[in-house]
């Protein structure tokens, strides 16, 4: 019969040899595939850079004030019971609030407007506030208009109000007076502020890994973090910032930023240039990882301080330490020696890819951030902790 089919689809599945029946159909696709382990899928360097965003153009509106009411009281036995219409509500902010969790200006739209105020009402009922619009952004966030900074969000939580709410209107109960005992006149609600800013992100980290592309950054801030940046035997690999948490045994944290590659001439805009300059800026101390395997590693340290001192003055004077990376290779233990001639400043010759004395960098990594805590308390001033 032409219902038989559709009943079988309806039956029971058949007992397996345990006896219990099965919930589910292990041919049918749909099933298969929900029971797979959804795993997050990795995204590689080159198509990370669509998410991070470090400039972005913003225009806020303030939300506009509430019109003011215009009423008359009015019940039995009670006329001319006066004028009792309420003001309006006032408009609400929008405000830029800085938040340790996001990373990128990506989440950040080029339009915000606050909510309007509310009406007001009779009976002297004032009408609601708008509500406020916080716009989240990331930690060492600058806000600058017309070219002029404005506001600077170093610190989590911290916030700046882009755009103030308008007014609210005055209803015809503030204009009583003795000379006019029924005021019919009434104000509308002021139009929020509207301006248009300019968001510029600097990575906020404790240190900053500087030096020539490959000369194994990212390897290193995979060793001595869990951060995972994108590694190839290519130069640029890294193109936006990577930050990693290096955390010790007395729970304090110590926040490394690996910055892309610099070549000669980064100061004139070449290479990357000063896309990403801005962000060692933030750096309380400085990292250089210098290649051992190339000859003569000395003249890419000064290149490096060269290119950092014509960026900004003063900023290759910062405390550091020089890390020759690559101990590993033959080549880079002959040219240790000559490097350790060259320069005054403490080398720490490690390997990134086998590990090998990568306790001295932590302990010293520690020592700078203990000397940049006290240097800060002593100035009152409370460390940047994350």
């Amino acid at each position: 019969p032409p219902w038989r089919p559709a009943l079988a689809l309806l039956s029971p599945l058949p007992l397996p040899a345990g006896g219990r029946q099965q919930t589910f159909s292990t041919t049918c696709a749909r099933c298969s595939k929900s029971r797979r382990l959804r795993q997050k899928r990795a995204i590689s360097e080159r198509q990370l850079t669509r998410y991070f965003v470090d400039h972005r153009k913003v225009r806020v509106v303030g939300g506009q004030g509430g019109g003011g009411g215009h009423s008359f009281y009015s019940e039995p036995r009670k006329i001319f019971g006066g004028p009792d219409g309420g003001n309006g509500g006032d408009g609400g902010h929008v405000i830029l609030k800085a938040d340790r969790q996001t990373k990128s200006l990506s989440s950040v739209l080029p339009f915000y407007q606050g909510f309007h105020g509310e009406k007001g009402g009779s009976k002297n009922c004032y009408g609601a506030n708008g509500a406020y619009v916080y716009v989240k952004v990331p930690v060492g966030t600058l806000v600058k208009e017309d070219g002029k900074v404005v506001a600077d969000l170093t610190r989590h939580g911290e916030e700046y109000v882009a755009a103030y709410g308008g007014a609210g209107g005055k209803g015809n109960r503030f204009f009583l007076s003795n000379e006019n005992r029924a005021p019919t006149l009434f104000t509308p609600g002021e139009p929020g502020q509207e301006r248009v800013l300019h968001l510029e992100l600097k990575t906020t980290a404790h240190a900053g890994l500087v030096g020539f592309p490959n000369a194994g950054k990212s390897s290193l801030l995979r060793a001595i973090s869990s951060a995972k940046p994108a590694v190839a035997a290519y130069p640029f690999t890294t193109l936006n910032p990577h930050v990693g948490i290096v955390r010790y045994q007395d729970y304090e944290q110590v926040a490394v930023a690996d910055i892309p590659g610099l070549i000669k001439g980064a100061h004139q805009n070449r290479g990357l240039g000063m896309a990403f300059l801005r962000h060692i800026e933030r750096c309380r101390f400085l990292l250089y990882v210098v290649d051992l395997s190339v000859s003569q590693p000395w003249i890419q340290l000064q290149d490096l301080k060269y290119e950092l001192e014509q960026y900004k003055k003063g900023l290759s004077e910062r405390p550091c330490v020089v890390i020759g990376n690559k101990i590993d290779l033959a080549q880079s233990r002959m040219n240790l020696p000559l490097l350790k001639e060259q320069i005054g400043d403490r080398v720490i010759a490690l390997s990134a890819l086998t590990g090998d004395n990568l306790e001295e960098l932590l302990l010293h990594l520690r020592e700078l951030y203990d000397a940049y805590v006290k240097t800060e308390q002593s100035r009152g001033q409370s460390p940047v902790r994350w």
